[in-house]
């Protein structure tokens, strides 16, 4: 079967495209064969060495997102055939998704969303697994009010749109002036490109997905939570009772299920930029890197 590997780090010229063993499938697990998956800024720092010591030996495949069919569903509920999705934490198991054929945990894997494509649902997994547990921990209720920063992101606008969904006051602190309306469009009341136009001290919880750092935005007994986590560690808001955290996303497939309902019921929508084959995966990279993307660079196989 083909995979996308790297054998060392570097540039765009490091990634290839290899024929590979197929993975034999072990007790509890399905076997998928991939239909489409999306790029994520870790799968970028990954090729381009930025990680550190936490990567997987060469060479290694590469991918955390995947949407396919289920060609092997061993002792599991899903059935052959089933439209799947996952997300594969790639840096802990070294199992790459940018690959033909992927062998997954049965609790990682859920059906995926019925009203969309996989080509769509190949954006959701890690942006959405990593949106839907953080915003968990910070533990919003419909009326709170909740600041997303990086709004128009792949994690903050899917955080964006679930929060609204949930009942949630959200406001939005985004990048460009462009992004500003489709923040308002995907429910946030107040969308600005400036730390200093949020009201001081009045978020319940901040949801930081870049290291915006707006510590003052969070009110005294309130919770914060960062993914940026090479951004270094938050400031100590302790004195102000402040509850923080730096979230490290974990594989769950019953959290890709809440997320599949949320896109079937139509309160979650996806934003593809662009489609790419995989004997395309330079080009693919090559617009990933592109500052005037808008939306997830998906990849098929």
């Amino acid at each position: 079967m083909r995979a996308v590997r790297i054998d060392r780090f570097g540039g765009f010229e490091v990634l290839r495209t290899a024929e590979v063993p197929e993975s034999a499938a072990g007790a509890g697990e399905v076997v998928i064969r991939t239909v489409a998956t999306s790029i994520n800024p870790v799968d970028d720092k990954t090729r381009g060495g930025e990680i550190g010591g936490d990567t997987p030996s060469f060479p290694i495949t590469l991918g955390w997102d995947l949407a396919g069919i289920v060609i092997d569903p061993g002792a599991s509920e899903f059935p052959s055939g089933e439209r799947v999705f996952a997300m594969s934490h790639q840096l802990d198991t070294g199992r790459g998704t940018w690959a033909d054929v992927v062998v997954m945990p049965a609790e990682s894997v859920a059906p995926a969303p019925a009203r969309i494509s996989l080509v769509e649902a190949a954006t959701l997994p890690l942006a959405g697994s990593t949106a839907l547990q953080t915003l968990d921990w910070l533990a919003v209720s419909p009326g709170d009010r909740l600041l997303v920063t990086g709004a128009a992101g792949a994690v903050g606008n899917i955080a964006l749109q679930v929060a609204h969904a949930r009942g949630v006051h959200v406001d939005a602190l985004v990048s460009r002036d462009a992004d500003v309306d489709l923040a308002h469009a995907h429910g946030a009341k107040l969308a600005t490109t400036e730390p200093a136009a949020l009201p001081h001290r009045g978020y319940d919880a901040v949801f930081d997905t870049y290291g915006a750092f707006v510590t003052d935005a969070v009110a005294d007994g309130g919770r914060y939570a960062s993914i940026a986590t090479q951004a270094g560690p938050l400031p100590d808001m302790s004195a102000r009772s402040v509850r923080s955290t730096i979230h490290q996303v974990r594989e769950n497939g019953a959290l890709l299920r809440e997320l599949a309902a949320h896109v079937d019921e139509g309160s979650l929508r996806t934003r593809v930029d662009a489609i790419f084959g995989i004997h395309e995966i330079r080009r693919a990279h090559e617009r990933f890197a592109d500052k005037n993307r808008r939306g997830k660079v998906v990849v098929t196989f």
